[in-house]
C-alpha cells in the first residue's frame, strides 16, 4: 500500500491531515501498529485509517457520515484491497454512543466548526483499551481535563494536534 494516492471529493469541512502531521503522529505511535485495533471516527479522506492499516493494524474501523465522502472512502479501500478495514456510514457521535468495542488507537478529527470534541472526550474513555490513546486534531488548542492527560502535542499552521491518554491512578 505504500505511496498510493487516494482520491476524495471536495466536501465542506473535509481537510485531510497534512503529511507532516501524519508523519509525526505515526512516529509517536511507533512505526508498526501490528495487533492494534483502531477507530477513525470522522474518517473523511481516510488518510489516517488507511495509514494505520498499511502499518499492520489488526482492525481499522472507519466512520464517515457524508454520503459522497463515504462512497469515495469505500472506493479507495476497495482499490487498496484493505481487508483489515471496515467502514461504517454513520454519524461519529452516534457510533460511539452505540458501539461497545474498545480500541487501542482512536483518531479523532471532527469538523473544526463542530462542538463534538468535548462531548466525545466525555464518552471515549469507555472505548479505549487500558493502554489506548486518542489522537485529537482541531482548529484551536484544546485543554484536556481529567481523566485525560496530554502525552504529546504539536501545531502545524492552523492545525493543533495531540496524543492523549487516560491518567492511570496508582492504588
Amino acid at each position: 500500500m505504500r505511496s498510493r494516492i487516494i482520491t476524495f471529493p471536495d466536501a465542506e469541512g473535509l481537510r485531510p491531515t497534512p503529511d507532516r502531521v501524519r508523519e509525526t503522529l505515526f512516529n509517536w505511535l511507533g512505526q508498526t501498529l501490528c495487533g492494534r485495533t483502531c477507530l477513525d471516527l470522522f474518517a473523511g479522506s481516510g488518510a489516517l485509517g488507511i495509514e494505520a492499516a498499511s502499518r499492520g493494524a489488526e482492525q481499522v474501523v472507519m466512520v464517515e457520515k457524508n454520503p459522497l465522502v463515504f462512497r469515495a472512502l469505500r472506493d479507495n479501500v476497495r482499490k487498496l484491497a484493505c481487508a483489515n478495514i471496515s467502514l461504517r456510514h454513520q454519524d461519529g457521535l452516534e457510533f460511539v454512543r452505540r458501539d461497545t468495542q474498545r480500541f487501542d488507537v482512536i483518531f479523532l478529527d471532527p469538523p473544526f466548526q463542530s462542538d463534538f470534541l468535548q462531548r466525545l472526550l466525555n464518552i471515549l474513555p469507555d472505548h479505549l483499551t487500558d493502554s489506548g490513546v486518542v489522537y485529537v486534531e482541531s482548529g484551536v488548542a484544546i485543554e484536556v481535563t481529567s481523566p485525560w492527560q496530554v502525552i504529546k502535542s504539536g501545531r502545524a499552521g492552523q492545525v493543533f494536534y495531540q496524543l492523549i491518554g487516560i491518567e492511570h491512578q496508582s492504588v
